[in-house]
Formats: C-alpha cells, sequence, structure tokens
C-alpha cells in the first residue's frame, strides 16, 4: 500500500466521482482508475459501489477511509514537526477562507516579513471550511460565521457594521442613516443563492419584516458596487467599503446589522511555528486595524 493510493483514494471518496477528483488531483483519469483498483486488490475487498459513470463510497470504503484520513493526518504532523526540530520555522501554512478580499492586506504584509512561508489557499463554503478543518487538510479557516463544531478553536478577529449602500441621486441618499424597512419596496442586488454573505443579508431583512426584491445576484463583491453606482438597485456592503466615494453608505438604526469573522482551527491538529506565527500575527493586525 502507497501513500499516493490514500492520498487519491481519499480526494476521490471526498468527491464521489472520478472526473472531477482526476482533476483536482491534476492526473489522467485512467490512471486514478487504476490506482484506485490496485489499492481496492490489495485490500481484497471493493471500496466503492459502481452504477455506471456513477460511483458511491461503501460500508468498506467508509470504515477505510476513517482509517485513511487518520494516517494521512498523522503523516503530515509527523512531517511538521521533523520540520520544526530541523529549524525549518517557516513551512507551509494551509487556509480555507469564504471570502478573501479582508485577507489579502494582511497576508501581503506577512509574507514581506517572512518570504519564507508559502501558503496554500482554497476558498470554499462554509460546509466545506468546517470539514477541511475538521479532518486535519487545512491549519485555518477564516469566515464570517462562527462554525460551532466540538474541537474546532474560533477567534474573533472583525467585528464589523454593515451598511446599505444606494446610488447617487437615490431618494435617501442625503440621509445618514435609515431604518430597513424603509426600502421594503427597493431592488435589491445580491449574491448567489447559498452564498454566505447572502445568508446573512436574508436574515437582516428578516428580522426588519421584509422580503428583499432581488433584481441581480452576483458572486463577487465588486460586482455589488459597480451595479449600484450603476443605478441598478441598493446594497449591503461591509464596513471596509463604505469609504468608497462613488457610494452613498448608510447606517442602518433597525435592525442592528453587523458579522464577526473569525479564524478557526482544530485543537488536536498539530500547528507549526509558522502557522502559530501566522495566527498571531493575524489577531494582532486585526486588533490594531480596529483601534
Amino acid at each position: 500500500m502507497e501513500l499516493l493510493q490514500l492520498q487519491y483514494f481519499r480526494t476521490v471518496a471526498r468527491l464521489e466521482h472520478m472526473t472531477k477528483a482526476a482533476q483536482e488531483l491534476r492526473i489522467a483519469q485512467p490512471a486514478l482508475s487504476k490506482t484506485i483498483a490496485r489499492l481496492e486488490e490489495n485490500l481484497g475487498v471493493p471500496l466503492f459501489d459502481r452504477q455506471g459513470r456513477q460511483i458511491r463510497l461503501n460500508t468498506f470504503g467508509k470504515v477505510f477511509l476513517e482509517k485513511a484520513e487518520t494516517a494521512l493526518t498523522a503523516l503530515e504532523e509527523g512531517r511538521r514537526q521533523v520540520n520544526d526540530l530541523a529549524g525549518m520555522k517557516y513551512g507551509t501554512i494551509s487556509l480555507a477562507t469564504s471570502t478573501l478580499n479582508r485577507l489579502s492586506e494582511p497576508l501581503g504584509m506577512f509574507l514581506s516579513q517572512y518570504p519564507e512561508v508559502n501558503f496554500q489557499i482554497s476558498q470554499a463554503s462554509m460546509d466545506e471550511i468546517a470539514d477541511l478543518i475538521e479532518n486535519g487538510e487545512v491549519d485555518f479557516g477564516f469566515t464570517a460565521l462562527p462554525i460551532g463544531r466540538q474541537g474546532i478553536r474560533e477567534q474573533t478577529v472583525i467585528n464589523e457594521e454593515v451598511f446599505l449602500a444606494v446610488p447617487a441621486g437615490h431618494r435617501l441618499a442625503n440621509r445618514r442613516s435609515i431604518s430597513l424597512s424603509e426600502v421594503a419596496n427597493d431592488s435589491f442586488i445580491g449574491y448567489k443563492e447559498g452564498y454566505l454573505f447572502q445568508k446573512m443579508n436574508n436574515e437582516f431583512c428578516k428580522k426588519a419584516g421584509i422580503t428583499p426584491k432581488i433584481v441581480c445576484e452576483v458572486d463577487e463583491p465588486s460586482s455589488i458596487a459597480n451595479l449600484v453606482r450603476a443605478g441598478l438597485g441598493v446594497a449591503f456592503i461591509g464596513a471596509c467599503n463604505k469609504d468608497d466615494t462613488s457610494l452613498v453608505s448608510l447606517h442602518i438604526d433597525e435592525p442592528v446589522c453587523q458579522r464577526a469573522f473569525q479564524l478557526a482551527w482544530n485543537e488536536k491538529h498539530y500547528l507549526s511555528k509558522a502557522a502559530l506565527e501566522f495566527r498571531d500575527f493575524i489577531v494582532q493586525y486585526f486588533d490594531q486595524l480596529q483601534k
């Protein structure tokens, strides 16, 4: 049994799709299929149920996946510990996040101080981030909603007010603050359904007793601002965007609209010296920013 077989099996088991797994692993699908077949031959049992092109992890596969995850995590932590003992302080830091715009500046500052560090950054959904941290596949998760799983530590690094952006010339553009119910009949620009920020925005509207009329759904924060400027509608924006002089940002009196960003990590997952350094840097960076 080879380490590569375990790594490939873990990816196929997570995606339950050979083509997608091959694309993620950047290998040819026939080569991946042969690797999984050799692993099954070595174990003497099939790990997947196959129906045409569909594959599903079976009972044998689920049991083996749990042990494979444990083994791969232990090997990765062993590698990091050896690196630290050898004085290799600046290794690799893995990070999963649902939003990158708030991390770009501190990441750049950290790398300017520690250019030897390598980052592996993946953009993922809330559930995916939680799974990646829980399984020890990443060092940290950065998210705007608490994960709330046992064994995962979370530290709030940003408490951010959410504003309502309106285009210049809007009937409320000369105001400094509003109640959200005042825009009950306005057109809203929002994120695609299921997007983390849209879930939060929906909660704000629910508290205000309104159902927003979404006229456009996007997946990029910059698109929100551009469409508001064009006069297509109003939109929720974070405090980091409120200084955009091309937008009118209104404080929301009612309901209170705020969100908090957390840095999360698995308490049982070994963190290298580089990862610990990064965690302290991020906490201090946002602490200074909000003073």
